[in-house]
């Protein structure tokens, strides 16, 4: 697939996600051309995007670890919407979030970097986590308030107005696949209030935590499992 040089906007985001769509739609309504390309887990990232450039490369809920010739082909900037807030950087954040019994959450926009969720903050979006809330409710929010944060940075650009410099910065390290997995699973020596938290914040859709008992491991089933 040929790419567009010189194209304004480069849009990386993710296959299926019904605000990516909404994203991409605002963008190509008010920008021309827009290069677009949106991917799942385990994809590799588009060759033929090595040779884009043009003035902005979004990334929006992308799957890719952008590289960093890419990055700096974007002459205005390269900008990146990350669901979380600078608290939590990296992968399974809403998972984290939820385990740590977080009080707010909230979504991101910062430039992007070579290396992950390390770029300097431009905007936070932030809204509370309530006690009711799990992976799906708190998930489905945070997605509303990106895409409006979205609109909002987007807005700026299209009114050639500064982009917002945020005081705020990442306070750690990028939270890793593996830390992900092992927050999904149970071992007989955890405690109740242990276990509860992290059921709230493993169980989503199919997945489930998993139990470690004498060396084997189960996936732990819930009464909704059952009534289903």
């Amino acid at each position: 697939m040929s790419v567009q040089s010189d194209s304004p906007v480069l849009f990386l985001g993710k296959e299926g996600d019904p605000g990516c769509a909404r994203a991409l739609e605002f963008l190509r309504r008010n920008f021309d051309p827009v290069e677009a390309r949106l991917g799942r887990w385990g994809e590799p990232f588009p060759r033929e995007l090595v040779s884009w450039h043009g003035d902005y490369l979004i990334s929006y809920l992308s799957r890719w670890v952008v590289p960093a010739t890419l990055i700096k082909a974007a002459k205005a900037a390269a900008i990146n919407f990350h669901p979380a807030p600078p608290q939590y950087p990296g992968i399974g954040c809403t998972n984290f979030a939820l385990y740590e019994e977080a009080r707010e959450y909230g979504a991101t926009c910062h430039y992007m970097a070579p290396k992950v969720d390390e770029g300097a903050v431009i905007a936070v979006k932030r809204f509370p986590v309530f006690p009711s809330d799990d992976v799906k409710s708190l998930l489905a929010r945070t997605y509303e308030f990106q895409l409006i944060l979205f609109y909002e940075i987007m807005g700026r650009i299209l009114n050639r107005e500064e982009l917002p410099r945020s005081d705020e910065k990442w306070t750690r390290r990028p939270f890793t696949r593996e830390e992900l997995n092992d927050l999904a699973r149970i071992t007989p020596e955890m405690d109740r209030e242990e276990i509860r938290k992290r059921v709230r914040a493993a169980t989503f859709g199919p997945w489930r935590p998993t139990v470690e008992i004498s060396g084997h491991v189960f996936q732990l089933k819930t009464a909704g499992d059952e009534e289903s």
